[in-house]
């Protein structure tokens, strides 16, 4: 699957074994770009989604590491560097935990949110403009961060942390943004809502979406692909005007 490296632009979705990041990166490869598949843990759902980009006539490449490490992105990058042109990243991974007061969380908490959610999203951002920026030689491209509506709603009584990591990456994508909008990179944001993926189970709330469905104006959950249309949007010629934008996609929440 990692074939020699050809004139097909690469997009790089990192935790793209599941949920959101899955489902970009199979509509990535439908709209003709290779694959790099980043996963921390599980790597048969990973090839499960590789053998999907390979199965819409693209190549894929799967690369295991965690991206608030530092070198595991260096090491990444790096194995992005040999399978072809980036293009795109998709800053999709991150991390909830199980639902707690501020006054209950622990540093150690606190510091896996905010360095898989936060930093781990400002390295891959980093990278990816060494290699997108046409200050570094580049030839442009897109990097979509995945946000979340929760950075407006706070998450009380649940994961206010989270909610804070979330609020970084609508800064983070505002000022990356603007910094490097004459260099041929385009930043951006996705901020779903309630979707349906495994993300709630991790949170210890397996049925969260069926719980607050009622909340949301359309009265039902979203979906992976859903959020995933709006990621391949931006990754397009068609969103070439729009730069540090935050597209909700939440159903009206």
């Amino acid at each position: 699957m990692g074939a020699v490296p050809g004139d097909t632009p690469v997009a790089l979705v990192t935790g793209g074994s599941r949920g959101i990041g899955r489902a970009c990166a199979l509509g990535l490869a439908e709209d003709g770009y290779d694959v790099v598949i980043n996963y921390v843990g599980n790597r048969a759902a990973a090839d499960a989604v590789a053998a999907g980009v390979v199965a819409r006539q693209r190549r894929a490449l799967v690369i295991q590491g965690d991206v608030g490490s530092e070198p595991d992105v260096l090491r990444m990058f790096g194995a992005v560097d040999g399978f072809g042109r980036l293009a795109v990243l998709v800053n999709n991974a991150g991390v909830v935990d199980v639902a707690a007061r501020v006054d209950e969380m622990s540093l150690d908490r606190l510091t896996r949110m905010m360095r898989i959610n936060v930093i781990g999203a400002f390295l891959c951002a980093r990278e990816a403009v060494k290699r997108m920026s046409t200050r570094h030689g580049g030839q442009g491209g897109a990097i979509i961060n995945i946000g979340s509506v929760a950075a407006d709603l706070g998450s009380p009584a649940q994961y206010v942390d989270y909610a804070a990591s979330k609020g970084a990456i609508d800064s983070m994508t505002i000022g990356l943004g603007r910094e490097v909008a004459t260099e041929g990179v385009r930043v951006n944001a996705v901020r779903p809502g309630l979707i349906k993926t495994d993300i709630h189970a991790s949170g210890g709330i397996p049925d969260r979406v069926e719980r607050l469905a009622g909340l949301v104006p359309m009265q039902r959950g979203g979906s992976a692909e859903e959020i995933a249309d709006s990621v391949r949007w931006l990754a397009s010629p068609k969103a070439s005007y729009v730069v540090g934008s935050l597209i909700t996609v939440s159903g009206g929440r």
